[in-house]
């Protein structure tokens, strides 16, 4: 089996080539490369916590949390790291692996940073892989955090860099590319994706692609979101997204970034369980699990174990160890039985 090969040279007239494939081409190609690289019967599950609720300073257009526009959200203080991580707790007996948190900031402030890291170092304690979005990151706070133990950050791009004005101005494109490689820096691991069904062309679609396929080191997680309208929000009336381009936008992200986590996020109310299943086979491997992505309603979790129970799927488990303590054992192994049972003779 030849493994598919992580590029970063991506040209949009390939990407446009890859969107405009006979439909079963297109989902039998993006299945072959993903049982290349992971179990396609397993999902890893995510939960994701808001841990400080609006009054956001930034005008993200299709946020309900942003501080610009009137929506029915509550603003809430920071929670006390004693309710994340009770909350922490309860994800891992349903089943997650992974705990988001996540808070309606531009920025952390310095004031904030110790009870950001006394957070993910608890949570950290449970077992579970943390992970955080907090808006942007300067390099000493991305140091900060992976020195508290923080496995992953979440920054999306959003969308293309051409239509990225069009949906948000109080921050740029560079401030995000910016945030991205602070985390990287930093030692951690990137989650970065961005949302589909805001308005934009399907060459912003291409773009957005791209723009995470052709990064340095490209994102170990890509959350493909399908836009949730919120009443309130400039984007609440936009015209809906087409399902099937959805799923070419899943197998395309599949095709190019063949060795990232590519997930089902916010959108998924919208989506029958047919559709979650045909994106599970277009490359989908890990869904938010829980009632709330942050702010907006997420498919129950009783309904996620039966639509994959249905499926003859099951949850991805996660040793409780550090992928560099696993990679340190494993070579010990080799080295100790480099003429043992390990090896064997390929037909």
């Amino acid at each position: 089996m030849t493994m598919a090969t992580v590029r970063h040279d991506w040209t949009h007239e390939e990407v446009k080539a890859l969107f405009e494939m006979p439909f079963n081409d297109l989902l039998f190609k993006a299945a072959s490369i993903h049982r290349e690289n992971f179990n396609p019967n397993e999902v890893q599950i995510s939960t994701l916590l808001s841990i400080k609720t609006g009054a956001c300073p930034e005008d993200c257009k299709y946020c309900p949390q942003s501080g610009y526009y009137k929506t029915d959200l509550e603003r809430e203080r920071l929670m006390e790291v004693e309710k994340v991580v009770e909350q922490a707790r309860l994800a891992k007996q349903k089943g997650a692996t992974r705990f988001c948190m996540g808070a309606a900031w531009s920025d952390p402030k310095d004031r904030d940073m110790p009870y950001i890291e006394k957070m993910v170092r608890e949570v950290k304690d449970l077992g579970l892989e943390t992970c955080m979005t907090l808006g942007m990151l300067d390099n000493d706070k991305a140091h900060a955090l992976k020195d508290a133990g923080l496995d992953y950050y979440n920054h999306n791009l959003d969308t293309s860099p051409e239509y990225y004005q069009q949906i948000i101005t109080t921050r740029t494109y560079q401030d995000r590319l910016d945030t991205i490689d602070n985390v990287r820096d930093a030692g951690m691991k990137v989650c970065s994706g961005g949302i589909v069904g805001m308005g934009e062309q399907a060459a912003d679609r291409f773009g957005l692609l791209m723009q995470l396929a052709n990064l340095p080191q490209q994102p170990e997680s890509v959350p493909i979101n399908m836009l949730v309208k919120v009443k309130g929000t400039p984007l609440e009336d936009v015209e809906d997204l087409d399902h099937f381009e959805f799923i070419r936008t899943i197998a395309v992200a599949r095709i190019m970034m063949p060795k990232s986590y590519v997930r089902l996020s916010a959108g998924r109310t919208a989506m029958n369980e047919q559709m979650q299943s045909m994106c599970f086979f277009a490359g989908a491997n890990s869904i938010f699990y829980g009632d709330k992505l942050l702010t907006t309603e997420n498919p129950e979790a009783d309904a996620d174990m039966n639509l994959l129970k249905k499926l003859g799927m099951k949850p991805e488990e996660r040793h409780d160890y550090s992928d560099e303590a696993y990679e340190a054992s494993l070579s010990s192994a080799i080295a100790d039985k480099a003429t043992s049972e390990l090896f064997y003779e390929a037909n």
